[in-house]
């Protein structure tokens, strides 16, 4: 037999029958049942908790461990713990997007900002901290707030009403606690633990020991509940436990009894007082929402605080300036006005609060009547701070804020016009400010010339940040009227009290708004046009001068007193451009020569040299339009043999590689892009140039058609010649460039009605010759040049075949006028490019031939050759060399030129001053030099 069902003697067997109707069993018997009956409890106490329990309750553990570490301000531990937590929460994003984020998580997120941003504004607090603590807090304080941006809304609905939340919470907490204990009951890795074991009720417990137990818990609190009778259980189970204790010692059968009184009669005790502490929780949360209750109401009455129902926003009040009682005046102000100031720029500085600060403090100062000296320096600061609010040079204002900023440019100028006593500028120092009320007049530090220059560059950000195709393009150009109405009102202002240079300044600026628009006006009464309506004509009259007389005026006195190149530059180019643009060919190109600009314009800043090549597209247009196509095309030819007009228009940026130009660079390029308002029209432009190009070029072809040395004028019109040709079929032209193509071969061939309707037809007149302004005044040059080039390749091209022609039939065929035709044939005879003479009587043009002979040709041959030869020389010379001879240098452009020459000196002998060698082997001091 087994010895676990071995017994002892009778008189131990009686004791023991009569101990387990009171007590438990012996542990062997105990372990027996529990084996037995172990499956039975697993199925009893198993609980199965679900992934949202255990996701929220690793969530609470770290954030108890967060909040213990904020109470000993640990911020090294506080960050490792947030970091573990942003983790443990993303895994329970699942959970968390089908359940909505637990409000003790938005409570810590929120408690934790506050509690790192009052930790922040403790500078002696900081300065104590150790090295870690402090690094970990600027982390931490970062971090927080970048993931905090995600819960805004969450954290404003908790702070508008934490009381809520937090009942919420505590209201969660105890099914927590029980989720827990149940999880501690679960016991150990293998099987039932030990505890809960113990804990165990047996099956088979005596009713005496129930109804003892029972009996004991009645004496104990007869107020008991419901509640407190699952509480008997559990002490049951405690006394089962403290039994099996006392029997393992080997107690006798009274000595268990007391044991299991004693420890009844404490853990009745203990729960009592634990019940006295819930009430006194209770207690004391009716008292706090009573007290809390009780300030609302007082405040209501104050008119402090309005209680809303829940849900509203609150209306933050918005912080006092000054304190109860405080004597507001100047000092004061300027005080608070530096206190403002001071966070300007530093990090986490709300700007539109600063803002609206500043906004107050205006506020204030005009209620106390403090004078205009400190209304003017507020404002002053009030722009900077519009200004400032884009931390990011390359960001533009947004709507508000450009409306907000031109509203206080203008109440600026109103006070300035008003008062004639407020003196400004850059040169008062701050100690010598005078902006209280006094006799001496007022003095204020700061340049309203700034602001309105940073104005200007701030609409044409806005402007080139614009899509130029939208509605929201036009209405921010309306905005341009009332920006230049503010440099009026400026310029108003400084011709009377500002200095030389600010004048040359804001002149500057009045004509970069005026030199690009087309004055209709003018060019309406230029033609002698009137008005077709009464009003219309009243207008006429009523407005003021023309802007060619305002770009006149404005100019020149910048030509007379600005005292920088880079201004005087501006306006020059600038005026040569408004000339140009209303056909003023002869001023601009005057204008143009005598400033010998385009010597040194290669050293100029990228905007200037932008303003310059726009400037010279415009001089080359303008010359189209007058008939002077041999001016129009070298005015053109540098922008458009490069391949980047665009790029060199400041009008957008071509598609590079990043080895060429990289990021930073970009987004410098973009910043120089010139608003599409003022866009030259590059199809037009593109058009002018190869029709230029074809008027020169196709008789210059007709001429020298078996020359093997022949030059070409325009690389860029060959190029698209030889694309046209390599076309496998010929259709009708359908492209600008296809169109001028089809029109140089007819021309080629002397026929003019082709090439004119190739050049002139609906199809090019709405897309190149509608945008000039006196369209059909360009049309009529344009067919009479087609006339005459044709005339010209006619005669070059067919001199041959003919013995005479008349020039009846001549003009007869390009419907030319007699002497129109008899021109062009005596300059082709003078210059030598048509081999004839003019017979008057007859009215014929008579072609003599004058065919080399065999030794000529072989002559002409010979002189090509040498002539090679003698270049190739050069050319092997100069890279040995450097220079050619000593003597001359190769230009820039490929030829040579001769840089000094021999000069004589004072003893009569001949020495280079530059180039790197002197004669003097020939010289003797002794001996007269020759």
């Amino acid at each position: 037999m087994s010895r676990f069902f071995a017994t002892g003697s009778d008189s131990e067997s009686e004791e023991s029958s009569s101990a387990d109707e009171i007590t438990p069993k012996a542990p062997g018997t105990t372990f027996k049942q529990s084996l037995l009956l172990s499956d039975d409890e697993e199925d009893t106490k198993r609980v199965v908790r679900s992934a949202k329990d255990k996701r929220f309750e690793e969530l609470t553990n770290f954030i108890k461990t967060i909040r213990n570490a904020m109470k000993i301000r640990d911020m090294a531990k506080c960050l490792e713990e947030f970091e573990q937590l942003c983790r443990a929460f993303l895994k329970s994003k699942t959970i968390v997007d089908k359940e909505g984020v637990p409000s003790f998580y938005i409570r810590l997120l929120a408690d934790l900002e506050d509690y790192l941003n009052q930790l922040w504004e403790d500078k002696e607090g900081k300065k104590k901290m150790n090295k870690n603590n402090a690094k970990a807090l600027s982390t931490l304080r970062q971090k927080i707030r970048k993931y905090n941006r995600d819960y805004e809304t969450e954290i404003a609905a908790y702070k508008e009403n934490p009381q809520e939340s937090a009942d919420e919470e505590e209201e969660k907490e105890p099914e927590d606690s029980g989720s827990s204990s149940d999880s501690d009951a679960e016991g150990g890795e293998d099987g039932v633990s030990a505890k809960a074991f113990l804990k165990k009720k047996p099956a088979d417990a005596s009713s005496e020991a129930s109804k003892f137990l029972k009996s004991a818990k009645g004496s104990g609190d007869e107020s008991s509940s419901s509640d407190d009778d699952d509480d008997d259980e559990e002490w049951g189970s405690d006394t089962v436990d403290s039994g099996s204790e006392s029997s393992d010692d080997g107690e006798g059968k009274s000595a268990s009894l007391a044991v299991v009184f004693l420890k009844k009669t404490q853990d009745g005790e203990k729960s009592g007082e634990k019940k006295k502490d819930g009430r006194k929780k209770k207690l004391k949360k009716k008292e706090r929402l009573e007290e809390e209750a009780e300030e609302e109401g007082a405040e209501e009455g104050e008119g402090g605080w309005e209680k809303v129902k829940g849900g509203v926003p609150l209306v933050k009040e918005k912080p006092k300036m000054f304190a109860k009682g405080t004597e507001i005046n100047t000092a004061v102000v300027v005080k608070k006005l530096h206190e403002i100031l001071q966070a300007r720029g530093k990090k986490g500085t709300d700007r539109a609060a600063q803002i609206e600060l500043l906004h107050a403090l205006a506020g204030i100062s005009n209620e106390n009547n403090l004078g205009q000296g400190i209304l003017v320096k507020i404002k002053f600061n009030i722009i900077a701070s519009l200004y400032d609010y884009n931390p990011n040079l390359a960001a533009f204002m947004k709507a508000d804020m450009w409306k907000k900023c031109l509203d206080c440019i203008d109440e600026l100028l109103d006070i300035l016009f008003e008062n004639n006593n407020i003196f400004i500028g850059e040169n008062i120092a701050e100690d010598s400010e005078n902006l209280g009320i006094s006799d001496q007049p007022f003095r204020v530090r700061g340049c309203i010339l700034t602001l309105v220059e940073r104005m200007d560059e701030e609409f044409t950000k806005i402007m080139q940040n614009t899509d130029p195709h939208s509605q929201e393009y036009v209405d921010n150009l309306k905005d341009e009227g009332r920006v230049c109405g503010i440099i009026d009102r400026l310029l108003n202002y400084l011709e009377n009290k500002g200095s030389t240079e600010e004048i040359c300044r804001i002149y500057l600026r009045r004509i970069m708004h005026t030199y690009y628009k087309f004055d209709y006006k003018a060019h309406r009464r230029s033609l002698g046009l009137q008005g077709e309506t009464k009003s219309e004509q009243d207008q006429e009259e009523s407005e003021g001068e023309d802007s060619a007389v305002i770009m006149d005026r404005l100019c020149k006195f910048i030509y007379a007193k600005d005292r920088t190149d880079r201004i005087r530059t501006c306006a020059i180019l600038c005026h040569i451009y408004h000339h140009a643009l209303h056909s003023r060919w002869y001023q601009a190109r005057d204008l143009m020569l005598m400033s010998h600009l385009q010597d040194n314009i290669q050293h100029a800043d990228p905007p200037v040299q932008i303003l310059y090549n726009r400037t010279m597209v415009q001089l080359g247009i303008c010359a189209f339009r007058q008939g002077m196509i041999k001016d129009a095309h070298n005015a053109l030819l540098d922008i458009q043999s490069s391949g980047r007009a665009k790029e060199l228009l400041g009008q957008g940026l071509l598609m590079r590689n990043m080895q060429e130009r990289n990021a930073e660079q970009e987004k410098i390029e973009k910043r120089r892009q010139v608003p599409f308002h003022m866009h030259i029209n590059l199809e037009l432009l593109e058009c002018v140039y190869l029709v230029s190009a074809m008027l020169l070029e196709i008789p210059y072809m007709a001429a020298h058609e078996f020359d093997a040395r022949r030059r070409m004028i325009s690389k860029q019109f060959h190029h698209q010649l030889r694309v046209g040709e390599r076309q496998p079929l010929l259709g009708p032209p359908e492209s600008m460039r296809e169109h001028v193509v089809a029109a140089s071969k007819a021309m080629k061939m002397g026929d003019w009605r082709t090439c004119h309707s190739f050049i002139i037809n609906e199809k090019m007149n709405s897309k190149v010759w509608d945008l000039f302004p006196e369209t059909q005044r360009v049309r009529e040059m344009l067919v009479r040049k087609i006339q005459e080039e044709s005339l010209r390749t006619y005669l070059f091209t067919y001199s041959s075949v003919y013995d005479s022609i008349s020039m009846e039939t001549l003009s007869e065929m390009f419907e030319l006028e007699l002497p129109t035709v008899h021109s062009i044939i005596s300059k082709m005879i003078i210059n030598e490019e048509l081999m004839a003479s003019l017979d008057q009587p007859t009215q014929t043009v008579v072609m003599h031939r004058t065919e080399p002979t065999s030794l000529q040709n072989m002559a002409l041959q010979l002189a090509e050759k040498l002539g090679g030869l003698v270049e190739n020389n050069e050319r092997v010379f100069d890279l040995k060399q450097g220079v050619y001879g000593g003597y001359f240098n190769r230009d820039q452009k490929g030829g040579y030129q001769q840089k000094q020459g021999y000069q004589r000196d004072q003893k009569g002998g001949y020495q280079q001053k530059q180039g790197g060698y002197q004669r003097g082997g020939y010289r003797n001091q002794n001996q007269s030099n020759y």
